[in-house]
């Protein structure tokens, strides 16, 4: 069913002992870390466009700063215009807080999980009402 593997393995043998890889390793702590600081930082750059006044992007921050140990990059944007489309905005946001949820848990980070439940519910509200007008 299956090709059986022809070639040289990829890990060398030096000496007759194993060769260590020439890369940093992290843990697995460390990369959900990294995977939830990014799902962070993209949802607070949403945010930003969104330009809310509620305090969830100051929140936001704090939890990136937190993580990766230096502020996040944000860039000032005007209040959308009216008729913009705001409920794409909201819904992203909205998906962009379940996935860091998600890892949240899976890092057992409350704060965070804490965080990213209430910003779903602030994007979902405001989708609803976006998508009524």
């Amino acid at each position: 069913m299956y090709e059986p593997i022809r070639s040289k393995s990829a890990v060398h043998v030096v000496d007759g002992s194993r060769s260590e890889p020439q890369y940093p390793q992290s843990s697995r702590g460390e990369a959900l870390d990294i995977q939830l600081a990014g799902h962070l930082a993209a949802l607070l750059a949403v945010t930003d466009e969104l330009a809310l006044e509620d305090g969830g992007a100051a929140r936001i921050a704090e939890q990136v700063t937190r993580l990766r140990g230096s502020q996040p990059l944000r860039v000032a944007h005007p209040a959308p215009p009216e008729g913009a489309d705001t409920l794409t905005l909201h819904r992203r946001a909205h998906d962009l807080a379940a996935r860091a949820l998600l890892v949240a848990a899976s890092r057992a980070d409350t704060a965070v999980a804490i965080l990213a439940a209430q910003r779903m519910d602030a994007h979902a509200a405001a989708a609803n009402l976006a998508g009524t007008h």
